[in-house]
Parts: C-alpha cells; structure tokens; sequence
C-alpha cells in the first residue's frame, strides 16, 4: 500500500552493507526449498508465433495465441507491469475477487504473440491486503493461469503481503510465489538463500534481458546476492523491481490529476536510496526501476556512477475504481526508435462489451495522463555501451568496392593526418584506375585549413576516413575538389543507368543562409549552353548538382536528362546535424531514385529520365557553379564517393554487407 495512509509504509534505514560476496548456495534456510542457482538457466530461442484467438473486445489487434508464444529476436517487445493488486485479496474478510486479475493474465498470454510480443511480467508487491494464507489460496489459483500457459514472469512482496525484512523465515507469501513456484520456468535464474529476492532472465530483440525481484526490505546478504548475480551476467541489461524505490512528489486531491513536471515528479524513499547506494548506482547495467507502494504514479531519472541515466519509475493504481482492478503497465520497447512507449490499460475492462461498461469503468479501461502514458527515449546502444560494446564494422580495402561498372571511386584514407590541411592542386586519386583522379582548388582569400583530413566516418563506410570543407557564401569561401579537364567522367552520359553514391554530415553551426544549396557532386556546365529550357528549368543553374538544400538540410538531386528540356528534382526529408548519412542516386535507365539511409525518400518524381545531360566539362566535390562561377562551397563532411554506369540494387549499396561478412553488428 501507500504513501497516503497506513502507516506500515515506513521505511527503515539499513546500515553498514557490504556488497562483496555472492551467495551462490541458494538453499531455504526457512522454507526447505531448493532454488535453481546463479547462471543455472539455459536460454533457448522460443518457437515462432502461430496466429491463435482472437482478442477480446478493445484489446491489441495484433496477432494472439492461447499460450505463451513471444519473439525473441524482434526489436520491438513489452515488458508488462502488475502493480499493487491487493484490496482484491481480503480472504480474512471473505473479500477476494480474482476476475480482474485473472484477466489481465490472459491478456498478457494472449498478447505475447503478434504486435505487442509481450516478453515477461512482473508484479510490484502487495498481492494481498491482508497476508493471509486463505488470501494466497486465492493469489495461487490465479497465477496458476500463467504457470498454465509457461509465462515468464516474477513476484516481489510488498508490506502488505511480508513483515520485516527478508530474514523473516517462512510466510504464506514465500510458499505461494517463492522460488517453488519457479522452478521449472526456464526464464527463472535463482533465488537468494532467504528465497525472498529473485532473478529472472528473457530474451527480447535478440539479446538476453535480466530482472531483479527485490524484497520489500533487502538486508546485507540480499544485496551482496544481488550484486552477484549482476556480475555473473555481465552482457545483460537489468530491470530493478520492488515494491518501494520512488515515491511521487506531488499529490492528487484533485481527480483526474495532471502533475506539473511529468517527467520528473518522483523521488528516492528512504529506503529507496539504501538500494540506490547499494546496488544502482555502482551497477551500470541497471537502467529502469519500478515499484508500486505509492500513488498516484510518477517517474524521475537519475545519474548513476557511470554518468548514465536511470529511468526510475512508479506505477500504482490502487486508490483508483475497483482497486486498479488488475490494471497493468506495458512498456513497449522498440530498439530501432530507441523508444520505450508506455500505456495503462485495464483488460478486465477492455473485455467488457462497451456499452455494458459502467461510467467509472469506461473512463478506467486505458488511463492517459502523463503521468501513465508517455515515451523515454532512449539511446539503448549508447547506453548499453558500457557493457555491451558496440561492434565496429572494420574498413575495406576498396578492391573489394570496385563493384562491375565502377567508373568513380574515390576515398579520403591514408592520404593526411586528421586535422591537417590539403593545399591548392593536391591530388586524390580515382581508385577505379579510369583516370577521373581530383584536385585541390582554393577560392582566394579562403583560410588554410578550409579544407581538412578527418577520420570521422558513418559506421558502415568502407573508408573509416573523410573530408571536412568549411566553405559557405557571401562571400564565397572555402576549398573543393575537381577533376581535371580531360577526365572520361566529364563526357560521360550515363545513357544506361547509373548510381551515386557518397556519404555527408553536417555540423551544428550549418547555416541555410551561409550553406544552403551548397554541393556535394556536381557537373559544371550551365542549364542553357546545354539547350534546356522549360518548366522549373533554371537557365544558370549546373546541369546536374547533388547537394544540401537551406530548405530544412533536405537532399536534393536536380539533373537534365538526355530526353527532357527541363530539369528532374528529387527530394529527400530533412537530414539533422551531427549524424552521417549514407545517400545514392539511382537511375535504372527510365526513372531516378534518391535513397537515403538505404531507403527511397518520398518525392521520387515518376518522369522519364534517360541518362545525364553533358557539355564535357569536369565535375565538382564540394563546389556549386551558378552562371560558370563558383558560388558556394559545402560546409559539413564528405565521405567516400562512388559512381557506377548502371544500378545498383540496396544490397550492392555501399553500405551492404560485403562478400567478406564484415556488417557491423
């Protein structure tokens, strides 16, 4: 129960712990029960989801099956959250009432197929009101339901349910959902000596996931045990649960409540800063916390030793109708958002026929406030780093680049310590061997290092090396690249298809006045030397430019074709600062295609266009001619480039996974 009443919430302050030694024998001192040890469980993939029941009325509409099905390797999984369920539990009252709970259960089954994968379920304590054993007669049947279809899921006490601290010897609780309970779960990793705290591990977006089931008050040993069983799994990222770690700053007197600062609106209990110093803190691989006790609900985010986020969160709805009546959180993870979104719902609630509903149920089968639903964003490979380093995709040699049709190839590794700077004429060689090698050209006036080495690189860049131009307009300034006056690229057409390739960054301090419409590629010539004339035809403009709009840092491929008078436009969405892009245009002979990120951008225009209108002057890297005079020059970073007579396909990409299998990751 609560920080609003009943006085048995008090916290205790525990002093003088050591967090050395792990308690490998878990043997039950006080319930005679043996406990599957540290380590003990072997992961297994579980099988593939099968379509099974249809959900009940108002429930996901995913794909559902009767038994427990989830998707290991799927970068998107729920982890669900039972909070305080204890005023239907009163058996010394003869006041039990398991329906709701019983299903949620089922929910959670039936979702841990199709669209929300629910992966594992954890209760936050306080089953029961009153700690009675007729009241775990009730809690066992109920559960039983889960033991039924293999669910993974853990248990903590809450005060409602143990007394004292978790040295206290045998209760109904601990014959109920102690480690027994488990044993033959294969999610379950093993129990403390007192049986009291829990570890759990499941599988989710390919990876192994650990939670911890911390008693309502950990002494010393639980919290060495703990610790232990962390460092024995030491690649695995760790969901903390007990039943009080943060209580809400705020209160809510006034129902429906909005908390001022959602995002930061709780704070450590008491004890709750015990298990912050004795185990959060130094343990970097603990990034979320929840626990119930406490109403109304809230959140707030700590640094841990390591200098990383903690997301520390309550979830509890018992002062609401019926008793939460079996509500649950889900938490949706999505590793390629890098976002938890998180949703309370009430399935007992959502079963119900919508116009049966009373008032007060109708308005409790999804709670929205800010403080129940809203998204964390987090970065899970940078904060996992730590302990799960991230794999880098070495560099390859660019033969094994030299793809058939290769007419362009040109890199920026071995040429130049980063940082320094390349001068007036200095040559980068076409590694194709067709001869289109560049040189060095200075605008006057422009500062020495306009123009420097960098080994800054996107992740799955042959090169780990690229340019950095520090160019812009008014007035014009800065270095680029071209080729000489009798490369074979300068007259070629490209009558067949082609496919460009490079990679670019731009920096925080990229100004769409300064920098806007600057190039990365462009082929020098203007639009009416060539004969071009029409709609959206610019009669200055270079016949075909690659660059960075000031309209938003969107991509954009402007080029003449052979069979039209007037230009094609390509548009990508708007590219942010500070991140590299992978970018390539493809022709197929009839049509273009701009990618980015190995995607095609929306605004691809259908028009047919043939090959790449050409009058035999040279190509430009970082330079953009207006009316045959260099007007602006790129500001950001260039990686390699690549052009090829014919296209490519995403897997033949640049970004590919090469025929040596060196893809990161």
């Amino acid at each position: 129960m609560c920080v609003h009443g009943d006085g048995e919430g008090t916290s205790q302050e525990l002093a003088g712990h050591s967090r050395r030694g792990f308690l490998r024998s878990t043997a039950l001192a006080s319930a005679g029960v043996a406990a599957a040890g540290a380590g003990a469980l072997t992961l297994g993939g579980a099988p593939a989801y099968a379509a099974g029941a249809s959900a009940v009325s108002g429930a996901s509409t995913g794909g559902h099956s009767d038994r427990w099905n989830p998707d290991p390797d799927s970068l998107q999984f729920t982890f669900a959250v039972m909070p305080d369920t204890q005023f239907l539990y009163w058996g010394s009252q003869d006041s039990v009432n398991r329906t709701p709970q019983e299903e949620s259960f089922r929910y959670i089954v039936r979702n841990s197929g199709g669209t929300d994968n629910i992966v594992f379920m954890s209760h936050l304590g306080d089953l029961t009101q009153d700690a009675d054993a007729s009241s775990f007669e009730q809690v066992d049947r109920a559960f039983g339901i889960l033991d039924a279809k293999g669910a993974a899921y853990s248990v903590v006490a809450g005060n409602h349910d143990v007394t004292g601290d978790d040295t206290r010897g045998d209760t109904p609780y601990l014959r109920t959902v102690g480690p027994r309970r488990f044993t033959r779960a294969k999610s379950f990793v093993g129990a403390d000596r007192t049986g009291y705290n829990t570890a759990h591990v499941f599988r989710a977006a390919g990876r192994s996931w650990l939670v911890l089931a911390l008693d309502w008050r950990t002494t010393e040993q639980g919290f060495a045990w703990a610790d232990g069983i962390i460092k024995a799994h030491p690649g695995m990222p760790v969901i903390l649960t007990a039943h009080d770690i943060v209580a809400p700053e705020y209160d809510d007197n006034v129902f429906p409540y909005e908390s001022g600062d959602p995002e930061n609106n709780a704070t450590l209990s008491a004890y709750g800063q015990t298990v912050w110093d004795k185990l959060i803190a130094d343990n970097d691989q603990i990034f979320l916390t929840l626990n119930g006790h406490y109403w109304p609900s809230g959140r707030t985010t700590r640094k841990n030793a390591h200098g990383n986020d903690v997301h520390l969160h309550i979830a509890n709805y018992q002062n609401r109708f019926f008793g939460g009546g079996g509500m649950i959180r889900l938490y949706h993870f999505d590793l390629a958002r890098d976002t938890i979104d998180v949703e309370t719902i009430n399935p007992w609630i959502l079963a119900q026929r919508p116009e049966s509903r009373s008032k007060l149920a109708a308005q409790h089968a999804r709670v929205t406030g800010p403080v129940d639903n809203f998204s964390v964003p987090i970065d899970f490979e940078k904060r996992f780093s730590g302990f799960i380093p991230v794999p880098v995709r070495p560099a390859r040699p660019a033969g094994t680049q030299l793809i058939k049709g290769t007419v362009a190839y040109w890199r920026f590794d071995g040429q130049g310590a980063p940082g320094t700077a390349l001068k007036e004429g200095q040559k980068i060689r076409d590694l194709s061997g067709k001869g289109n090698d560049l040189s060095v050209v200075t605008v006057p006036g422009t500062a020495a290092d306009a123009l420097t080495w960098s080994d800054d690189h996107h992740p799955d860049q042959p090169a780990h090396a690229s340019l950095t131009f520090s160019g812009g307009r008014s007035p014009v300034n800065g270095s680029y690249l071209t080729t000489a006056a009798g490369a074979p690229l300068n007259r070629e057409t490209f009558k067949g298809g082609y496919t460009i390739e490079t990679f670019v960054r731009m920096p925080l301090d990229w100004d769409a006045g300064r920098n806007g419409n600057a190039s990365v590629l462009s082929r020098r010539g203007a639009a009416k030397n060539a004969g071009k004339h029409g709609e959206n035809t610019d009669p200055n403009e270079p016949l075909a430019q690659l660059a960075i709009t000031n309209n938003g840092r969107e991509v954009q491929f402007n080029h003449y074709a052979l069979n039209n008078t007037y230009p094609t436009t390509n548009w990508s969405h708007g590219l942010a600062e500070l991140r590299w892009w992978h970018v390539a245009v493809v022709n197929d002979g009839r049509r273009t295609r701009l990618y980015v990120e190995g995607s095609p951008v929306a605004d691809d225009p259908r028009r047919l266009s043939h090959g790449l209108t050409s009058l035999g002057l040279p190509w430009l890297v970082g330079g953009h001619e207006y009316d045959g005079a260099i007007d602006v020059v790129f500001h950001g970073g260039i990686g390699e480039i690549r052009i090829v007579n014919r296209p490519l396909s995403q897997g033949e990409f640049l970004t590919a996974d090469d025929r040596e299998g060196g893809h990161r990751g």
